[in-house]
């Protein structure tokens, strides 16, 4: 047998990944920042005041009175934690009646809360997706869709990003006798752009696909009520299953999938991210819970967002940044390079403005960019100082 130092330790990949600490030591590494406060729109970092454009806050609800106050209400009536699965010992009535409220809100029979959005995407496929079937995927998917899919043992295929005919065709080669369901997000989170349902709808019932659509970056901002892709395009009963996440504009910590009745009672029992996690706790679905009541009682929150995301896109744009295919709160700021985009970053970070530089292998290497995202609860005078730091930096870096 081999002496001990001949056989190769699981560890010898740490001390090959240098550029963290390469960064961490030039003092530019982007990621991981302890904020000392975080009020919404604005946060600390050691004493240095911020502007926050790279959340996910979309309709500022996480500082909300009502959502506050109930996620305080509930604590104190429930505690801080169910300590146990939901399959088991885990559910209280308060979960019930939220699944109840958001399958009426996006228009389904069933809902089924899980612990997290990444868990509510694991869950689902992997229940869904068997190693017979095939789960279809467009390449600018989440990861936890991708993962998923990993997860369920299935036939994996990818399909060019929002393009109809490289979907048919992905569909048209999988064998007749095999199941097969298609999974898009509705708003894109890097790139800010919609998939098309309605036209997506019409391939999918040529090949007999079942379509799953991620609604994390939706809700709250598309449809008529912030009730999602589906609705904004009026497909609701087309769509079969709608997933979303409390941690944006529901202003918490959770996630849901809903569709038919018989088809969430079965990822409800088949689904091990469900069964095998604790439950959310109360103070995150009362918080979810109320949230969702102000998504339907204040439509000028999601007015106002669309506002301020026109004014910057029009004006990033008129200034020359490339902004690429975005139509939503969520805009990129596309450069291209590396180091450019974390030396951009840094730069509106000393100007005051907080964005989130996105580099491989989350976009491809010649798309970095700098992600930024709008919330309703931003200011005029915010937004001016924003777009100004912007101007400001991209002059001077010749971005533009």
């Amino acid at each position: 047998m081999s002496e001990t130092q001949d056989i190769k330790d699981i560890f010898a990949k740490v001390a090959e990944l240098t550029e963290v600490k390469e960064a961490i030591e030039q003092g530019y590494y982007p990621y991981f920042l302890p904020l000392d406060e975080n009020e919404g729109t604005e946060v600390d970092y050691k004493g240095h005041r911020l502007i926050m454009c790279g959340s996910n806050n979309y309709l500022g609800l996480t500082t909300h009175p009502k959502v506050k106050e109930a996620a305080l209400e509930a604590i104190k009536k429930y505690g801080t934690s169910n300590t146990g699965s939901r399959f088991l010992n885990g559910t209280l009535r308060l979960h019930k009646e939220l699944e109840e409220e958001l399958a009426d809100f996006v228009g389904k029979e069933a809902a089924l809360v899980f612990s997290t959005g990444y868990q509510t995407n694991l869950g689902t496929i992997q229940a869904v997706v068997n190693r017979e079937d095939y789960v279809v995927l467009d390449r600018a998917d989440h990861a936890s869709i991708v993962d998923g899919a990993i997860l369920s043992q299935g036939h994996i295929v990818r399909f060019k990003h929002n393009d109809l005919e490289d979907l048919a065709r992905a569909l048209s080669r999988i064998p007749a006798d095999r199941g097969r369901m298609v999974v898009v997000d509705g708003i894109y989170s890097m790139d800010g752009d919609i998939a098309p349902l309605p036209e997506m709808l019409k391939v999918c019932k040529e090949y007999n696909a079942r379509l799953m659509v991620d609604d994390a970056h939706s809700m709250g901002v598309l449809g008529p009520q912030g009730n999602g892709t589906a609705a904004h395009f009026g497909v609701t009963d087309d769509v079969d299953l709608i997933m979303s996440t409390f941690s944006k504009s529901f202003a918490s910590l959770g996630g849901f999938i809903a569709g038919d009745a018989d088809v969430v009672q079965y990822i409800q029992h088949m689904g091990r991210s469900m069964i095998f996690s604790a439950s959310i706790p109360a103070a995150n679905a009362a918080a979810a819970r109320a949230a969702l009541q102000v998504m339907k009682t204040e439509p000028e929150r999601r007015e106002r967002l669309w506002a301020i995301a026109n004014r910057v896109k029009r004006e990033l744009t008129n200034m020359g940044f490339d902004t690429g295919t975005s139509e939503t709160p969520v805009i990129p700021i596309i450069i291209g390079d590396q180091m450019k985009t974390i030396f951009v970053w840094k730069r509106l970070f000393e100007e005051g403005v907080f964005v989130n530089p996105v580099l491989p292998p989350a976009v491809p290497a010649n798309k970095t960019l700098l992600r930024t995202s709008y919330m309703a609860t931003h200011t005029d005078e915010q937004i001016d100082h924003v777009l100004e730091a912007y101007y400001k930096v991209g002059k001077e870096t010749g971005i533009i």
